[in-house]
Formats: structure tokens, C-alpha cells, sequence
């Protein structure tokens, strides 16, 4: 009873103990994040990048590079690094507009600060970067589409008078809210566009005259399946989604970005979860996925040599494209890079030209024109038949 009695009592001490440490480490990490808030207040940075964001999508929209590098410090090699990136994906864009014969009438991108901390002489933010494009085709006069596509960035800004964080704020408390007065040193995110900086190659003229001759495609008959997959899809497509889902995955699964990506995990699941396929030897989650789960290739392998899913079309861009049309929601592309499939994504509609939108992982996408950021001459694309 005494022997019982003593440990009990270790025991609360071991508990009271590790509370603390606890509570230390959290009070710890909670002076780490709002550190800088001693010098500025997570809003007022919060306004500046947004700020800044906002005159490099107007930029881009308006295929204006020398406001874009106003923006970066050039003269530091990954200031530099990141303006000619963002020039990159300015042309690709305008590029991919012209081949489809649309124009982007508005980006803005809604941001979110995941932890702030200071670095040397500046900051350095980690965001969750959710950004909407509108388009509207050349041939019509009405109605406009948007999409979403979400980022995760690493960004590090100083003030341009080179001061310190706290010396900058005693001497102009005013210069905080002020975009002008900040430069990017750096910045590293995922580019959904990355894969796809070639577009020059392809025969544009021919694929607009295509696409602008197509008209709205109809899915109101769609099986309930086919609707389930698209409203999983919808749900968790993470970053591209909107605040309101706090931009999460679902959390019943690992998160498979660390390790390679995404994507096939998220297509398993939206098949699983939404579609109702039943899980198999070879296409399974417990605690981890199996390989077919979670591997962009072997998820394509499976689903064609299982009899689930049967290929409508294979080739580049320009051999596909007019079969692309008929694919259905809850279908899937994969799109595969010198002989290997590297990503997966899942149709969940078509926009005013019956284009189809796809949503997937890794970059984050919701309802984005299937070939953007993969339409280059290297790429080529399986179109696949999902059998419900």
C-alpha cells in the first residue's frame, strides 16, 4: 500500500513537472512567433504583403516588368532570382491566354500568415497564398470563369532604409503600413507553372479556332457517384480552397507533400471517399498507402490494368486536346514526363467553352483548366475514363 502511495505521488510529480516544461515551451513559442509584433503587429505586415501582392498581380495582368521589379531587391542574387521567376511565369501566362484564346480580367490573391519571425535586419513569413484568376474567352461578351490555385510561401522582406526592425519603427512609426518602403530579398514557393515554360512550341492558332468554336457542356445527368467524387474534391483541395475550409486535407490521411507529393493520395481518396470504389490488395490505405495509393504512376497503372478505368486518349497536347473534350467529372489526366507519370488530377467540371477543369494536390488547384502549367511539347497526358 506505502510502495502504491510513493509512486502515485512520483508519478504526479513527473506530470506536474512536464506540465511545466510544457507551458514553458509554449510560452516559448508564443514569445518566437509575436517577437516581431514587439516592432510590428501581425496586421500591419499582414497589410504590407498583401499590398505587395496586389501590385504584382496587376502587374503580371498587365505584363508590366519593370513594376514587378520594383518589388524585389535585384541586386541581391535571390532577390534577383525571384523577380526573373515571376517574369517566367508572367510570359507563360500570356502565352497560355493566347492559346486559348482568353484574356485574365483579374488575379487576387487572399493570404494568410502561417508564422512571422525576425531575420537580420528584416522578417521572414511563411504563407498560405490562395489565388483567384477570372478569365473571359475573346468570342464572348458575358459571364466570366474563375479558378483558384494555392501556394505555400516562404518570404523575406527588409525595409528599404536598411534600419533595423525595432530602430525602423522608433524612427517612422508611419513608413509600417507603407508597401513602398519594403523590398523582397527572397522568396521560394512551389510554381504550379514550372513544368510548363515552353508553351512557344505548341501550334497555338489552330487549338483557339478549336477551343472558340466549343459551347457549354451539360452534367446535370451525371451519376451520384460522379457528384460525390466532385464534392470531395471540392472540399479538400486544400490551399486553392477558400478560408472558410481553413484551406485543410482531410486529416484522416498523411499528407504525402513531405515526401514527393500529393496527388495520388488526394485522387485515391476522392475515389474512395467521394466515388465509393472499395479498397483492394494492391489499392489501399491503413496507416500509410499502398503504392497504387499514393504513387502518381502506379495509382495510373492500376486503375487501366484493373478494369476500373479505361484510357480515352494518349499523347502531347496537340494529339489530345480535341479528345479532351470528352472527358466527365470525376474522370482523371495524368500527366507524365519522360516516360513516367508525376502527376494526377481529377476533372471536376468544365468551364463556358466546355474546357475541362480539373482540382488535385501538390500545387493546390480548384477548378483549373486542365493543361495549365503542363501544356509544353515534353509532357505527354493519359485521359482516362473512370468506370463507376
Amino acid at each position: 500500500m506505502m510502495l502504491f502511495i510513493i509512486v502515485k505521488k512520483s508519478t504526479l510529480v513527473y506530470v506536474t513537472i512536464g506540465i511545466i516544461l510544457l507551458c514553458a515551451l509554449a510560452a516559448a513559442a508564443y514569445h518566437y512567433i509575436d517577437d516581431v509584433s514587439e516592432a510590428f503587429s501581425r496586421d500591419e505586415i499582414l497589410s504590407v504583403i498583401q499590398q505587395m501582392f496586389d501590385i504584382r498581380n496587376k502587374a503580371i495582368l498587365e505584363k508590366d516588368s519593370e513594376v514587378l521589379k520594383s518589388l524585389y531587391d535585384t541586386k541581391k542574387r535571390y532577390g534577383m532570382w525571384a523577380y526573373e521567376h515571376e517574369v517566367k511565369k508572367m510570359k507563360y501566362l500570356h502565352q497560355w491566354s493566347e492559346k486559348q484564346g482568353i484574356r485574365f480580367t483579374h488575379i487576387h490573391s487572399d493570404i494568410t500568415i502561417r508564422y512571422i519571425k525576425e531575420k537580420g535586419a528584416g522578417i521572414t513569413a511563411n504563407l498560405i497564398v490562395s489565388t483567384t484568376y477570372r478569365y473571359q474567352y475573346k468570342n464572348e461578351t458575358y459571364g466570366a470563369n474563375d479558378f483558384r490555385i494555392g501556394t505555400y510561401h516562404s518570404i523575406d522582406l527588409v525595409p528599404k532604409s536598411g534600419k533595423t526592425l525595432e530602430k525602423h519603427h522608433q524612427i517612422n512609426e508611419e513608413v509600417l503600413l507603407k508597401q513602398e518602403e519594403w523590398i523582397i530579398v527572397k522568396e521560394w514557393y512551389k510554381d504550379p507553372f514550372a513544368d510548363s515554360l515552353h508553351l512557344d512550341s505548341i501550334k497555338s492558332e489552330d487549338i483557339k479556332t478549336h477551343i472558340l468554336s466549343r459551347g457549354p457542356r451539360d452534367f446535370s445527368e451525371i451519376s451520384v457517384r460522379r457528384m460525390a467524387a466532385v464534392e470531395y474534391a471540392d472540399q479538400y483541395c486544400g490551399a486553392a480552397n477558400d478560408r472558410q475550409t481553413g484551406y485543410q486535407y482531410n486529416k484522416k490521411y498523411k499528407d504525402y507533400n513531405p515526401l514527393g507529393g500529393d496527388c495520388a493520395n488526394f485522387a485515391s481518396q476522392i475515389l474512395f471517399e467521394g466515388g465509393k470504389f472499395k479498397k483492394t490488395r494492391q489499392w489501399n490505405y491503413v496507416k500509410d498507402g499502398s503504392k497504387a495509393w499514393v504513387n502518381a504512376h502506379a495509382f495510373k497503372s492500376y486503375m487501366l490494368y484493373s478494369g476500373r478505368a479505361s484510357k480515352i486518349a494518349y499523347g502531347t497536347y496537340n494529339k489530345v486536346y480535341k479528345a479532351s473534350y470528352q472527358l466527365l467529372p470525376g474522370d482523371f489526366i495524368a500527366y507524365e514526363k519522360k516516360g513516367k507519370v508525376t502527376h494526377i488530377s481529377v476533372v471536376t467540371g468544365a468551364d463556358s467553352k466546355g474546357y475541362a477543369l480539373v482540382n488535385c494536390h501538390n500545387v493546390d488547384r480548384y477548378r483549373v483548366p486542365w493543361d495549365l502549367g503542363w501544356s509544353d511539347k515534353g509532357i505527354k497526358f493519359w485521359l482516362v475514363r473512370v468506370h463507376y
